[in-house]
């Protein structure tokens, strides 16, 4: 029996918990969301909206104990509130372990190790003056233990010669690889252990800011490298045990083999395309998920191309979008705007997903329409 009205919680109210709550309807949920922003992309959506610091004990804490099921859109949150939240009988899905596991990449290359998932070689370093032990390990990347997303908290490491300018802070050392694509695959689990598998996509990262330009699916990938992205992320999965929505993001080398780079245990940028471009998108997957209800299939619609749209560079404040008419004159475009009052330099502001028959087509009206929609002030 299905419960009407259930009172669902999501911690932090961005543009991943906006779509989430705009799939919410079509399960008759009271939505309460927590935001330290009171301006956030979801303080218009819920039902109820709590000001408040995710990683403040008592913030969490006292949010919680409003809802019948607790989620959340990113991973920095108090874990010890959702510790004592689940000893006290709340459901929180993900659990609050793999949320814990999450916020430390280096725990997390240490998860892979252990459970023999392939990933990059890597070395633990305390800080700045531990890269001095680990020059034959160059060239590298550095990526903080802590707080790292979106580009930020990553250092690349060519020589000694570029220590002084990392980061002085617990990071993962982690050997370079040449790679010839970055590829994300998206899975999901509810309890009863029912799983569904999104086709592998393929990201295209902006040069200079570590930020997914453009994301395609299907990835331009062989059949026997998606078997194996596909297998890691479910083993990954199955170990956590986890119950929502997981992204896996791999690296395919030169020689096609598949090396894990991050996770995420939600919602994910990799998978806006199932919007338009899947059955059952990722949004609704994640609350079929936490809500104990079955799943939706999983299986691709049309080719897809999403664009993130970021905001100008050399532009900040109030923000102004210009060439959204003439995009969405294009066809099979869709645009998804996240509500940001405020735009700055790279700033996610929303996305457009671009459908067609033929990959290719719909590749060349994304590009159009990344030319035709700027993000000013």
């Amino acid at each position: 029996m299905f419960k009407r009205h259930l009172k669902l919680g999501l911690i932090k109210g961005g543009q991943l918990g906006r779509m989430l709550l705009q799939a919410a309807p079509s399960f008759d949920l009271q939505t309460f969301v927590l935001d330290d922003d009171p301006d956030c992309p979801c303080r218009y959506l819920c039902y109820d909206f709590t000001q408040g610091e995710t990683m403040n004990f008592d913030d969490v804490y006292t949010f919680g104990k409003k809802v019948d099921v607790l989620t959340f859109e990113y991973e920095h949150i108090n874990v010890e509130a959702l510790k004592k939240l689940k000893a006290e009988g709340l459901a929180i899905f993900p659990d609050p372990d793999i949320i814990e596991l999450v916020q430390d990449k280096g725990r997390q290359k240490e998860f892979y190790r252990r459970h023999g998932i392939p990933t990059a070689d890597f070395q633990l370093v305390p800080n700045r003056l531990g890269l001095k032990a680990c020059t034959d390990f160059f060239p590298a990347v550095q990526k903080t233990c802590k707080a790292g997303y979106d580009g930020k908290g990553i250092f690349k490491l060519k020589n000694a010669d570029d220590i002084p300018d990392a980061f002085n802070a617990p990071s993962v050392l982690e050997k370079f690889i040449d790679f010839d694509k970055e590829i994300a695959v998206v899975v999901a689990r509810n309890s009863d252990g029912e799983v569904a598998v999104y086709g592998a996509v393929e990201m295209v990262f902006h040069p200079e800011r570590n930020l997914v330009e453009y994301l395609r699916s299907p990835a331009d990938i062989t059949e026997d490298v998606e078997k194996k992205a596909t297998a890691i992320a479910l083993r990954i999965l199955h170990q956590l045990k986890l119950v929502g929505v997981l992204a896996v993001e791999m690296f395919v080398t030169r020689e096609s083999e598949v090396l894990v780079n991050e996770i995420a245990p939600r919602v994910h940028n990799s998978a806006h395309h199932t919007i338009e471009g899947a059955l059952t998108s990722q949004f609704e997957q994640h609350l079929r998920a936490v809500l104990g209800l079955p799943l939706g299939p999983a299986d691709m619609t049309l080719p897809s191309v999403m664009v993130n749209l970021l905001g100008e560079e050399n532009h900040e404040g109030e923000a102004v979008y210009h060439g959204i008419q003439q995009a969405l004159g294009l066809g099979g475009v869709y645009i998804h705007l996240y509500g940001k009052s405020k735009t700055k330099p790279f700033r996610k502001m929303g996305h457009a997903t671009v459908v067609d028959q033929d990959i290719n087509k719909a590749l060349e009206r994304a590009h159009r329409v990344k030319e035709l929609i700027k993000i000013r002030a």
